[in-house]
């Protein structure tokens, strides 16, 4: 397998697509504009992030592979990486693709730059949902910085009504079953992953698909899979958009058909007696114990939702005096049970993602988008948050992508400094289960 940061010595600035170089530069300076680098001529700019080599005891110099896959043009990429492939394809469920683009198509460079922004454009004005497209675009650069582009097949991505199929050549570098927890990352193309994370498109953490898998789960979607075709050497990641309903078992199934069918004979069971006088207590005795069924049946599933829930009812007792928690039992808990079933980690060292609801999610989607905002947009988003509910540090972390130690020094001491924000346990500073609350107050002066 060829590695990234190969010098090919024959491969000059003509080979490279200056339009291509522009928008980098471009997205770079937006998230960088006082990097010294923006200052650089082209070739240096591109030495620096790694586009660019030099062979010190030759003196010779040329694009580097990952340089070349960035940012020049597929006929070029080809003749080093004869299997070198790119495609995007979308249907409405029958064979015909209603939209095809590939990277032979010559109507565009052809390179994986353009590639992902191409798609992510696509994935921005088809899914209404900020959070949603942002874990796809997460799944996407993953494939880009992950594939071995000298393997078969090419890289593809295929939308349905239905669900979105990433595939690519190579096999994971880490086992199949830790890419949803893992914290170190296993590069197979470091250079291409930091020309990306230059851009803050992605990290060196290992973590994207973990955020990925709690994303989904948030949205009630069935659990990322990922299979490896070992035969052909390939990665495919399966995003299904269909709801993951909770497992019935047969006795609960029995007895929720039994509670439907009585339900809906009720009124003819009562209009077969109602004419029959001597039966009129057998009525009144039949009405109760309906009641009484009935009311059994909803405490029997009240116990298993409030079994189900329990290991969350810690993280609950700050917000007691919310309406939206009543006599301990929280009514959007209950509609997370999906996530419950899934939780693999030490939960003292994750968010609970059950406490981090859509709208949450999507007021702090451009914090997440941008890795660079003014202190004043990312005050105001993160006062949006806390006019919803009370957040724990890490769970601003999590929201906005940032680390905890940054955005408590950063913006959180200065809300609390200014009085726009307090403290849940202000005596406690260090209080296992402090919150920042919005300040109230602030607004009535």
């Amino acid at each position: 397998m060829l590695q990234d940061n190969l010098i090919l010595e024959h491969y000059g600035l003509n080979e490279l697509n200056f339009d291509t170089i522009k928008s980098y530069r471009d997205r770079f300076a937006e998230v960088k504009p006082a990097h010294p680098w923006n200052a650089l001529e082209t070739k240096e700019f591109l030495y620096k992030v790694g586009a660019w080599g030099k062979v010190r005891d030759t003196h010779k110099e040329g694009v580097t592979l990952a340089g070349l896959l960035l940012f020049s043009e597929e006929r070029i990429i080809t003749e080093v990486l004869p299997q070198y492939f790119l495609e995007y394809r979308e249907s409405k469920g029958n064979e015909e693709w209603t939209e095809r683009f590939t990277s032979q198509d010559g109507t565009w460079s052809g390179n994986i730059f353009d590639f992902y922004f191409h798609i992510h454009e696509i994935v921005r004005n088809s899914e209404p949902q900020p959070s949603i497209a942002s874990s796809l675009t997460e799944v996407l650069i993953n494939m880009l910085i992950h594939a071995d582009y000298n393997g078969e097949g090419g890289v593809i991505l295929e939308k349905q009504p239905s669900h979105y199929v990433f595939s690519n050549p190579g096999l994971l570098l880490v086992p199949t079953d830790s890419v949803f927890s893992n914290t170190v990352s296993q590069l197979r193309n470091p250079n291409i992953v930091k020309l990306f994370s230059l851009l803050g498109l992605c990290e060196r953490s290992g973590s994207g698909l973990k955020k990925v898998k709690q994303n989904w789960s948030l949205h009630h979607y069935k659990t990322p899979a990922i299979d490896q075709d070992v035969s052909m050497h390939r990665t495919v990641v399966t995003l299904s958009l269909s709801t993951q309903e909770r497992q019935v078992s047969s006795s609960e199934k029995d007895t929720y058909h039994t509670s439907a069918t009585d339900s809906g004979n009720n009124f003819k069971d009562v209009e077969k007696y109602q004419n029959t006088p001597e039966n009129n207590v057998e009525i009144d005795s039949y009405n109760k114990n309906k009641y009484s069924y009935n009311k059994g049946l909803i405490e029997e599933f009240k116990s298993y939702n409030n079994d189900v829930n329990s290991f969350n009812k810690e993280d609950n007792y700050y917000n007691n005096d919310s309406n939206l928690y009543n006599n301990g039992v929280n009514s959007y808990i209950n509609n997370r049970n999906s996530y419950n079933n899934e939780q693999e980690e030490d939960s003292s060292n994750l968010v609970n993602v059950e406490n981090i609801d859509t709208k949450l999610w999507d007021i702090a989607a451009l914090a997440r988008e941008k890795k660079r905002l003014s202190p004043n947009q990312m005050e105001h988003i993160i006062l949006e948050l806390c006019k919803e509910k009370p957040l724990m540090l890490k769970e601003f972390a999590y929201l906005l992508e940032r680390t905890p130690d940054g955005v408590r020094n950063n913006y959180l001491t200065k809300l609390l400094r200014k009085g726009q924000l307090q403290l849940k346990y202000p005596n406690q500073p260090n209080h296992p289960k402090q919150a920042y609350l919005f300040n109230k107050k602030d607004i009535e002066k």
